[in-house]
């Protein structure tokens, strides 16, 4: 999942980007999206698919800002700028650990009961909420509205983003709220997990049976939600994310950072030249993941709940901040 990431003590330059894209989050220009050329192909899909008329999708888009902030960081995702070295030192923090640390402790009985419920890790689920969002404290500052609405209409690659802004529409009906004072993430990311619309209303659950699935303010129902997308996405219970590997010869390299999802399995990279660090099992499926850190390249097993962590994001830095965080603050 897509996320605005903002820690403006670091001098990184993911910080200074994101610190940057969040100061003009609110600076737009008026665009009256219902006066697009495809607002009409939009308003027709909206209404065949979810029931919502015209007009009222008319009224919401007359509201909504351009956003050149937006559009320039959708171009360039921390993912593919950083080396693992940069990307790690902005999660591994000796703060986000003890916040984190302090975020289960906290939440110790509502994360006891997500693990055993979904068979999560609890330390796992407070890691993606301190990745995401800083354990809640850093939700995001654009208009979910602006956001999706820029990215559905003025970007290129804007399928995805077409899909969202409807979901999010239907979303905001369900949930209560009005679109144009929902806050989030540059790509339409929302809450304590920073879920895009679909995964709202697809993973999103009402943990504490209030009869609303908060993601924003409501902690139960942003644990359970975690819990919940990473069972939907294949989690297996007590069985390992990752470890460190050796490797000799120059055969790995066929494997090295081939795909996300797993098409090795343990004693095939082993014949590649891969040497594993603790045990596993030879027929247990897994990816070799190649990192440059502060020493240069390092080395991964990449288990199948390392591949489910990259369905959250899909990235290998992104999963292992997470697995690192986890075993941080467990």
């Amino acid at each position: 999942m897509i996320k605005s990431i903002k820690n403006r003590t670091k001098k990184s330059g993911l910080t200074l980007l994101l610190a940057s894209c969040s100061l003009f989050a609110s600076i737009g220009t008026q665009a009256n999206y219902a006066e697009h050329e495809r607002f009409d192909e939009f308003a027709k899909e909206l209404e065949a698919e979810h029931g919502i008329k015209p007009a009222q999708a008319k009224a919401w888009l007359e509201g909504a800002e351009r956003l050149e902030s937006v559009l320039k960081a959708i171009s360039r995702p921390a993912e593919k700028t950083l080396t693992w070295a940069d990307y790690r030192k902005i999660f591994l923090t000796e703060k986000r650990i003890n916040q984190g640390k302090q975020f289960l402790v906290d939440n110790a009985e509502l994360l006891e009961k997500a693990e055993l419920e979904f068979g999560v890790p609890k330390e796992i689920i407070g890691a993606i909420i301190g990745v995401e969002t800083f354990y809640g404290k850093r939700q995001g500052n654009y208009r979910v509205l602006d956001s999706l609405s820029t990215l559905a209409f003025d970007y290129p690659k804007r399928s995805l983003f077409w899909r969202e802004l409807k979901h999010f529409f239907v979303m905001s009906q369900e949930q209560q709220v009005n679109p144009g004072e929902v806050k989030g993430s540059y790509a339409g990311a929302m809450g304590y997990g920073q879920f895009i619309p679909s995964s709202y209303r697809r993973y999103a659950v009402d943990y504490d049976n209030d009869g609303l699935k908060d993601l924003w303010h409501n902690k139960a129902d942003a644990i359970g939600s975690v819990a919940n997308y990473f069972k939907r996405h294949g989690w297996k219970k007590d069985q390992a994310v990752t470890q460190r590997v050796h490797v000799k010869g120059d055969k790995y390299q066929d494997a090295v950072n081939d795909r996300l999802k797993p098409k090795w399995n343990v004693s095939e990279l082993k014949a590649l030249g891969v040497t594993p660090t603790q045990d596993v099992a030879d027929d247990a499926s897994a990816t070799l993941v190649k990192l440059i850190g502060d020493k240069g390249a390092e080395f991964w097993l990449g288990n199948h709940n390392f591949y489910v962590i990259t369905r959250y994001n899909h990235s290998r830095m992104y999963a292992m901040a997470v697995y690192q965080l986890s075993q941080a603050i467990k």
